[in-house]
């Protein structure tokens, strides 16, 4: 043997001496017919490179080995093949290794190191492939692509060997390495096929169990990178409508119990290192909790999550990129390959080089689309995951920001910050590669063009560079004008939000027009701002659209104006203007990027300044056990946010203690149980609880779950404890009326509860939860006397349920205070006295003053009962006041009557059979028993469940935006993009015949200068052109988009106000207010783009094609192939992507509804200690949310990479044609030809793109199309019978054969009811449980309309007139007492028909005048969102002043003063007889004793009259009246 380590001849090159034979021939390779590669280059390059490439991208690999969660795929065929055949690799390589150094041959060190590399790269792979399976990892990417690499390098060789066997020549080598060569290669090419399949499940995972795996998981690599494991959805989706049970479950890496600890970390990071940058800021960190807690507000620094983001995500976000510019530097191989097709065809080169340029032509095309994809597909993952951290921490940050804080933000803010400003961040990722990739591929473009055009291209990026300010100043302008628009956006879905929780008083009191205007005020300030970004976003992409052509004019005019020698020939033109229509790419998307990034910088703000909110300080209250008392407050000062509200707090509750806590209206008793809770700021003092708490609030907040999971909240089911519970709770009649018992389903905010089964199911709640501590704010109120009585005894009461524990209980009845332990007097947010009931009697104190006043307020010169045992203890305290005594009778009669009078029906729940609760005041029950009652188990549902439309979007919705845009602006703009398509053809095809135009040049080299300036002046006016028309089709669109956005909105608010009342109680808030945020927020800057893009890229398309075809007809044929397959893969796409879509709408809004009902109970869920079910509750909603959007991300990857597959198929074949038609075509049509056509696959890109988001994002106008055209209640107004102005002047009312039913298949509630109230008179309407009374009242304001007879008032029939000529003329004081956003002033007069004198009056009338004098800012004093800064009794009081100020003939009462301490009642009452005293007054009594006094007294009874005459006649005979008067202790 003998080894050549030298050689020589020193003319070989280092590489040819390694080989002993030539490295590179390029007379063999490239200068000849039949190209061949030296077997040098074969075994050297072509070998080692695939080596290379694994070992380069192993690190990779280990990296994912490491990182992997998952352990042990078990042994199976695959794996074992795959090892034995790399085995058996690495044996072959070490055969030929020792066959080399064995025969007695001349052996050169190519002979050692190839195979030696071959033996080390095997055995790595090898190895890494035993690694992948012990650590789980199913694909492997690098072993793929190694054997991929291996495959194609190792196929020249393959060539070589089996041409030198079959020419008879012998082999290349010898017999033996010929035979290892074969099996070598047959190896590599299995372990390439078995490379396609993924191995099985691991054994071992840390990962939960999936019950269906997304398909991906299971997939090869190449399944992939080329989606085809979507193919099965996207074919089931084009068979039938997709559901979400079709969907495969999210991966866990997606999920927020994977993004939100990781994201959390990096945040508490964050806010650590703004703490430490606060030297003047105090902050407390509390690890467990995630909350960090700020003071000082003014001089801390803001922590942005921006930094979070980036920690958290920025792995996946920089692979992401650096496939981006992988595909960015791609992209300029196409222009040099025409360049080298453009010589081909002109200097007449070998054919086989034209089909090596096609292929490679081909082939890069094919990388840069899955390059993309990939880049796309793992963009779109960081921004859902950004999505999926930023909703989660907005609504974890919700359930900890303090309570003066969350005044910073309201409801619809936050919602906005999850609907609007996380989503932008899917948007901002998918073009955020651009914000660098623009850049450098403006800088290469400008690097190739400069050395075809030298330095006449600093023209063109002169031009550029002027164009750039102008558009920063744009950019600047519309920047200022997002964050406007956002304001008023937040503003608009705000006021919709309280707008649609109030509907039912905008009702009655006839006010919609009033807040119709307001909204339309908000949005037309919106629609301002929006015209001026929409004709600014016009102006940039005009600028834009055009800087390419600018620049190539300005380019080709200085080069051919420069000197006379340089003329334009083909080469120069196309490959130039292949590099032009590179560069326009990034200039055109530019205006876009500019424009995401700076909605992507509002919404940072905006999601920074919510997340640096003030958090409720844990350390306001301390958990000390081995404290004596259950509840400690020493010298406690506490406030709202503003000045102090509870000041000199000194107070101990013994354990096993029942404290009262009574005062006058805003003392302080909610203030003080807030204190308590931890809800309030502590300006100084200490607090301290021992034990759990359950704390029912005055208003109940109820979920929209069943009642038994309202009940539970969250505790498991104890049937003993919970049957004691609900008998305890007079519950158990409730559920024996339900359509399905406890597991009836309650409407949004208990919407189908009465205020009674509400407050009822509020306390149960408490006592199930079996705490400690139990904080009762006044939730006696809202129920009715006796039921009031039983909760005392049963529950609260020395001998109730809750006997045991601590009890604190604000009151406004004075009859429960003997029974107490302990009473704490508030006055003035001070605790005043302390004691015993006898104890603060004999003081003669505030207390005893408390009683008289409260007595005192209605002391009546009547001849007085008997005073009861309320009255003997007493004793001296009202020694000289012997003349209260019917007060006390009467407040002896609010805690006795007789379980016949009902609570106030807030709505029906029987009537959920049919979810046709059609308003909050009807009866619980129906007279007739047609409909069988279900089972309890079964549920019942009162919540429409939202539809997901199904199959194609209508042409009725596309036509209905054409329309909205305006008919002869859509043909506007579809003819001028057409003429701009036409002159951007023309202008084209006339730099192709000035490229080719043999006459340019003289026979004598010089230029023929008039023909010159003839084309320059011809192409520059088809430039003109091409400008006017794309800045007419801008402005067009501009005026028409934002006219569509108009006039959607208006009819969509017009619509929504005058739905009837059975539409707001079976649809949720949340779901109303997605149509007035997300969906509007699409028509307004989502569509538009959708359109105009769609628009565009078809006439770029339609123009591309015309233009291969041209040059080569045959092209036709393949545009009807492409054709046909872009048809079907777009076909077998939208259907899906449509269903997706709908899926995912549908399943965005349940987060925000459970958003918004977690906010309006926070302080509920706080004192429960239930956060961290809500947010599990609420990661699941999102989770699901994120099931539907994930696949609807995919799918939008599986079209690009088909349809770019189609794009790349036309550049094959326009190519390939080229190439044939050499002869029959000149180089200008070939440069022409594949010009147009490497554009092509980026425009059908986006024209699907564009189509499939335009069809998608029209889901929007479909949508609130459908809640524009949904039944509307009767006519507002009908000119031609409307009532006289004075109507009516006497307040007869008259039902004649009345009748009514809630909906059409229901049974009657009210059945020929006939009866006539005279003018002036006073009659009180009272019944059972469900005998109509609300029936009634409803039917007053046609509410609900009549099934037979009539109602009359004053002799006009209410049925002939407008809805609101009829309900401005009536005035009812309702329970709730629902206030507004806005001014006080507003809340009395939305209409603006009163002058201030009158409202004084009013006010003062109401009793309220001296609380609105000492305001700061008396009738223009703000009230906060729900009248949240003001008490429930001064809410009532302005309530009163609303009823005074309208003053109508007819007033009615419906349970007006529940929810009120007497002196409050006192005051109304009074009032209502002084000034009411000339108005027919009816009222619906659930306390007697005030309906005693009325002139007469109807009875109803299972939606008959019963009785109807005077107290005094039904008392003095055996009525039904009489028997309740007697339950009642009045008769």
């Amino acid at each position: 043997m003998k080894v050549i380590m030298t050689a020589n001849n020193s003319e070989l090159s280092s590489m040819d001496k390694f080989c002993g034979s030539k490295f590179w021939d390029i007379s063999l390779s490239w200068n000849t017919t039949d190209p061949e590669l030296t077997c040098c280059f074969e075994r050297t390059v072509l070998v080692w490179l695939p080596c290379l490439f694994l070992w380069t991208f192993s690190p990779l690999e280990v990296y994912y080995v490491i990182n992997s969660k998952n352990k042990n795929i078990p042994w199976n065929w695959l794996n074992v093949s795959k090892l034995s055949i790399t085995i058996f690799l690495c044996v072959l390589s070490l055969t030929e290794f020792i066959d080399n150094t064995s025969l007695d041959r001349t052996l050169y060190n190519v002979n050692i190191y190839s195979p030696l590399i071959k033996i080390l790269t095997f055995a790595l792979s090898a190895l890494l492939l035993a690694h992948n399976r012990r650590k789980g990892l199913r694909v492997s990417g690098v072993q793929f692509l190694f054997w991929l690499i291996m495959v194609l390098c190792g196929a020249f060789q393959l060539r070589s060997e089996f041409r030198a066997a079959s020419a008879g020549e012998g082999y290349l080598v010898s017999h033996f390495e010929y035979i290892v060569y074969i099996l070598h290669y047959l190896g590599v090419l299995l372990l390439f096929v078995l490379n396609l399949f993924a191995d099985q499940p691991p054994s071992l995972t840390k990962y939960p169990k999936s019950t269906n795996e997304s398909p991906e998981q299971r997939s090869g690599f190449l399944a992939r990178i080329l989606f085809t494991w979507f193919d099965k959805l996207a074919w089931l989706g084009y068979k039938k409508p997709l559901v979400a049970d079709d969907l495969w479950d999210l991966n866990y890496q997606d999920s927020l119990t994977k993004i939100i600890p990781l994201f959390s970390k990096h945040w508490q990071a964050t806010l650590r290192k703004c703490h430490r940058s606060n030297q003047d800021t105090e902050i407390s960190y509390i690890p467990k909790s995630e909350s960090v807690s700020f003071f000082n507000v003014s001089n801390r620094k803001e922590a942005s999550v921006l930094p979070a983001l980036v920690k958290s995500f920025g792995a996946t976000f920089f692979f992401a990129a650096a496939l981006k510019v992988s595909q960015d530097l791609l992209v300029f191989v196409s222009p040099q390959i025409l360049n080298l097709l453009i010589s081909y065809a002109e200097n007449k080169e070998e054919q086989w080089k034209g089909f090596v340029y096609t292929i490679i032509l081909f082939g890069t095309s094919v990388i840069q689309t899955i390059l993309g994809a990939q880049s796309f597909n793992r963009m779109f993952l960081v921004g859902i995951r950004i999505r999926s951290a930023l909703v989660g921490m907005i609504y974890r940050k919700s359930l900890r920001t303090s309570t003066s804080s969350r005044k910073e933000s309201t409801v619809g803010e936050i919602v906005n910050l999850m609907a609007v400003d996380a989503q932008k961040f899917v948007e901002l990722m998918s073009y955020s590669n651009m914000i660098w990739g623009a850049p450098l591929q403006i800088i290469l473009s400008l690097y190739f063009l400069w050395n075809i055009l030298g330095p006449s291209v600093l023209t063109g990026l002169a031009v550029m560079i002027i164009l750039i300010p102008v558009n920063g100043f744009i950019a600047n302008k519309v920047k200022t004008l997002k964050i406007k628009q956002m304001k008023k956006k937040d503003e608009r879905v705000k006021t919709m939000n309280e707008i649609l929780n109030g509907m039912k008083v905008l009702k009655l009191y006839a006010w919609e027009p009033s807040f119709e205007k307001q909204v339309l005020n908000i949005r037309n300030k919106e629609i301002s701002v929006l015209k001026q970004a929409a004709y600014l976003d016009a102006g940039t992409s005009f600028i834009w659209t055009c800087a390419p052509f600018l620049v190539s004019l300005a380019t080709f005019a200085t080069f051919v104006l420069v000197d006379e020698k340089n003329v334009l020939d083909a080469s120069t033109v196309f490959v130039s203007i292949s590099l032009f229509n590179i560069l326009r790419i990034p200039l055109s998307m530019l205006p876009m990027i500019i424009s995401n990034m700076i909605q992507g910088y509002v919404s940072i703000k905006r999601i920074n300044k919510f997340m640096n909110l003030d958090e409720l300080d844990t350390d306001n209250v301390e958990h000390d056990p081995n404290e004596g008392a259950s509840l400690v407050i020493e010298n406690g000062t506490f406030s709202w946010g503003e000045e102090n509200t509870l000041k000199n707090i000194n107070i101990r509750l013994d354990k096993s203690t029942l404290t009262a806590v009574v005062g006058s209206v805003g003392s302080g008793k909610s203030s003080f149980i807030s204190a308590l809770l931890g809800e309030m700021e502590k300006k100084s003092g200490r607090v301290n609880t021992i034990g759990s708490i359950a704390y029912v609030a005055q208003q109940a907040w109820i979920q929209n779950a069943t009642v038994r999971d309202n009940i539970l909240f969250g505790k498991s089911f104890n049937k003993l404890l919970y049957e004691k519970v609900i008998e305890a709770c007079a519950l158990k009649s409730d559920f024996n009326m339900l359509p399905g018992g406890d597991q009836t389903e309650i409407g949004e905010k208990g919407i189908n509860l009465s205020g009674g089964q509400k407050q009822r199911i509020s306390l149960a709640r408490a006592v199930y939860a079996d705490a400690d501590v139990y904080l009762f704010d006044d939730p006696l109120s809202a129920v009715d006397s006796h039921v009031g009585k039983h909760i005392f005894e049963h529950v609260i009461g020395p001998n109730g349920l809750l006997k045991g524990k601590t009890r604190v209980l604000v009151t406004h009845a004075i009859t429960y205070l003997p029974q107490v332990d302990q009473i704490l007097v508030m006055k003035n947010g001070e605790v005043s006295e302390t004691g015993t009931y006898q104890e603060l009697l004999d003081k003669k104190g505030e207390f005893a003053d408390f009683l008289i006043n409260h007595l005192n307020a209605v002391a009546e010169d009547d001849d007085n009962p008997d005073l009861d045992e309320l009255t003997n203890t007493l004793g001296d305290a009202l020694a000289d006041h012997q003349d209260l005594a019917k007060k006390l009778q009467r407040q002896k009669s609010r805690i006795s009557e007789s379980d016949s009078v009902p609570e106030k029906s807030n709505g029906s729940l029987q009537r959920q059979k049919s979810n046709a609760s059609s308003n909050h005041n009807a009866p619980k029950e129906h007279s007739t028993k047609s409909t069988t009652k279900p089972e309890p188990k079964s549920g019942q549902t009162l919540i429409d469940a939202e539809k997901a439309e199904t199959g194609s979007v209508s042409l009725k919705v596309y036509k209905h935006y054409m329309l909205s845009i305006g008919t002869l602006l859509t043909f506007a703009i579809v003819i001028m993009n057409v003429t701009f398509q036409g002159f951007s053809v023309g202008s084209s095809f006339w730099l192709a015949q000035w490229s080719s135009d043999p006459d340019l040049v003289r026979a004598d080299n010089t230029t023929n200068l008039e023909k010159r300036n003839v084309y320059l002046g011809v192409y520059g006016l088809l430039g003109v052109g091409q400008a006017i028309s794309l800045i007419i089709a801008g402005m067009c669109f501009a005026k028409g988009y934002t006219g569509a956005s108009i006039a959607m909105h208006t009819q969509l608010l017009k619509n929504i106000f005058r739905q009837p009342m059975s539409f707001f109680e079976t649809t949720p808030t949340g779901r109303i207010l997605t149509r007035f945020s997300s969906d509007m927020d699409t028509v307004d800057a989502v569509l538009p783009f959708s359109l105009d893009a769609m628009v565009r890229d078809s006439m770029k398309v339609l123009g591309t094609l015309f233009v291969i075809s041209y040059s080569s007809p045959p092209f036709i044929i393949i545009i009807i192939i492409c054709g046909v397959m872009y048809y079907f893969i777009q076909r077998f796409y939208i259907r899906t992507s449509r269903q997706l879509k709908r899926l995912e709408s549908m399943s965005r809004s349940p987060i925000y509804s459970h958003f918004s009902e977690t906010i309006a109970g926070v302080s509920s869920i706080r004192a429960y200690q239930q956060q961290e079910r809500f947010i599990v509750e609420s990661d699941g909603k999102v989770d699901k949310n994120q099931r539907c959007y994930y696949p609807s991300i995919i799918s939008s990857r599986w079209l690009s990479v088909r349809l770019e597959t189609v794009g790349n198929l036309i550049i094959l074949f326009a190519a390939l044609f080229a190439v044939l038609g050499r002869d029959s075509m000149d180089a200008g049509l070939i440069g022409l030809s594949i010009s147009y056509a490497l554009q092509i696959t980026q425009t059908l890109n986006w024209l699907v793109l564009m189509t499939s988001e335009l069809e998608t994002n029209i889901v929007a106008i479909e949508r609130i199309k459908g809640y524009s055209e949904t039944p509307q209640e009767a006519a507002w107004e009908i000119p031609n019978k409307a009532p006289r102005k004075t109507w009516p002047e006497i307040g007869r009312v008259s039902f004649n054969d009345f009748s009514v039913r809630y909906r059409p298949e229901l049974d009657l509630v009210l059945k020929q009811v006939a009866f006539i109230i005279n003018g002036q008179e006073k009659v009180g309407i009272v019944g059972r449980t469900g005998a109509g009374k609300s029936s009634l009242t409803l039917s007053l304001f046609r509410i609900i309309e009549a099934a037979q007879g009539s109602i009359e008032i004053d002799g006009v029939n209410i049925a002939d007139i407008g809805l609101h000529a009829l309900r401005s003329r009536l005035t009812i004081i309702p329970q709730d007492a629902v206030l507004f956003s806005g001014s006080l002033r507003m809340n009395l007069d939305p209409f603006n028909n009163n002058s201030d004198e009158e409202i004084w009056t009013s006010l003062e009338q109401a009793h309220l005048k001296s609380f609105v004098q000492d305001l700061p800012s008396g009738l223009s004093h703000e009230v906060t969102e729900g009248g949240e800064n003001l008490s429930v009794g001064q809410r009532q009081l302005i309530c009163l002043a609303r009823a005074l100020l309208r003053k109508t003939k007819l007033l009615i009462l419906d349970e007006a003063t529940a929810a009120v301490d007497l002196e409050t009642d006192d005051l109304i009452q009074n009032t209502i007889r002084q000034e009411f005293k000339d108005c027919t007054v009816l009222t619906i009594a659930h306390r007697l004793n005030t309906i005693m006094d009325s002139d007469r007294v109807i009875v109803l009874d299972k939606g008959l009259i019963a009785e109807f005459d005077t107290p005094q006649n039904l008392l003095d005979r055996p009525t039904i009246f009489r028997s309740m008067c007697e339950d009642a202790g009045l008769a």
